[in-house]
């Protein structure tokens, strides 16, 4: 990917884990790319590896927009790659100013996506498979909310925005979803009305990771959630982060999720991560769709299989080439590790007890 001087993007919130990972990925691909990083936290931007380092206001400031495009300007940026929900959403918004440095889906995609409410009705008047979910009217309707789930042991309660699921916890009875939802009233601020309750799915937890640009799928790879960053100190022991992951091959998973992105519209464009998980008859369920950004998991998929997918992402958004015969890129049982102030470790499963000595009795 080359040309008289080497392509440059810029990657928000640069310091943290998630984009720390998103460079290391698109530096996997290209050795030439010139990576700007910003950040609206100093202490966070001083841990980036980015190649140089802006700070800037928050993404929820209004002066966000106006400092992105001070950069952008500065520094001869091509490409802008947001890398939080909040990011994704303010770099949207301010496309009109920077508009051949963006490669986002529609306005009406990301609002849509970034309500779990509202994408997950959207789905199931198509007929994609998602948890049956209700919204939270009042404390005072739980009781009859839990009555309309037919008794079932426990449900999901969570908050219909956010990520690394944001208030989410399982709850058995109207007075456990009481109390959980009044702490984050009370304590968080949060109004009642911001949740929702929806059907559990014990099954297994996966993500689908996808690029796409006019309307055509380009790359999709699989992974499964093994065990959760932090989840012990989760009231519901787990996230969407994980700590433990490995790649998998499961045809059916992308199937649901490439239904779930064209359904958003013929035309969609960028990076799509699609959260499923199986229900009690082993079917998997779409959670969430992170329009516009990628997850912490990238360098899981970047690092492993036929083709590097922030790389991909880039060309694809520059009108550069990608010669990709099969979308599907699967490369089954390569294990990832992630744990506090260590970068993560990916491994075949071959491998696993290389360098290892076993000393147990």
């Amino acid at each position: 990917m080359t040309r008289d001087r080497p392509y440059r993007v810029l990657v928000t919130d640069a310091g943290t884990g998630a984009s720390n990972n998103l460079v290391r990925s698109l530096r996997a691909g290209d050795l030439t790319l010139f990576i700007a990083g910003c950040h609206s936290d100093r202490f966070y931007l001083k841990a980036s590896s980015a190649d140089r380092n802006f700070l800037v206001p928050s993404p929820s400031h209004p002066g966000f927009a106006k400092a992105v495009q001070r950069i952008v300007e500065m520094a001869s940026i091509d490409l802008v790659l947001p890398n939080t929900d909040t990011a994704v959403r303010a770099i949207s918004d301010a496309r009109g100013g920077i508009p051949h440095q963006v490669f986002l889906p529609d306005p009406a995609v990301i609002d849509l996506c970034q309500d779990k409410l509202e994408l997950t009705r959207f789905l199931a008047r198509r007929g994609i498979p998602v948890p049956r979910t209700l919204p939270v009217s009042a404390l005072s309707d739980l009781e009859r909310l839990f009555r309309r789930f037919r008794r079932a042991p426990q449900l999901w309660c969570r908050i219909r925005m956010g990520s690394g699921s944001h208030g989410a916890a399982p709850v058995r009875s109207a007075a456990q979803a009481r109390s959980w939802i009044r702490y984050w009233y009370e304590m968080r601020g949060v109004k009642p009305t911001s949740f929702t309750l929806s059907e559990y799915l014990p099954g297994r937890d996966f993500a689908c990771q996808s690029v796409w640009k006019d309307g055509r799928l380009v790359l999709a790879k699989t992974c499964e959630r093994l065990s959760y960053f932090e989840g012990g100190s989760q009231p519901s022991g787990r996230s969407s982060i994980a700590g433990l992951a490995r790649t998998v091959h499961e045809p059916r998973v992308v199937d649901v999720s490439v239904r779930a992105v064209r359904a958003l519209g013929r035309q969609v464009s960028g990076a799509f991560s699609v959260d499923l998980k199986e229900n009690a008859r082993g079917e998997p369920c779409i959670t969430e769709i992170n329009a516009g950004r990628f997850i912490t998991l990238m360098n899981l998929f970047d690092l492993t299989g036929r083709h590097n997918m922030a790389q991909t992402h880039v060309r694809v958004a520059l009108g550069l080439p990608a010669a990709i015969s099969r979308v599907y890129d699967a490369a089954p049982d390569h294990y990832f590790v992630r744990n506090v102030d260590a970068e993560p470790v990916i491994f075949p499963a071959r491998r696993f007890f290389a360098g290892m000595e076993d000393v147990r009795a």
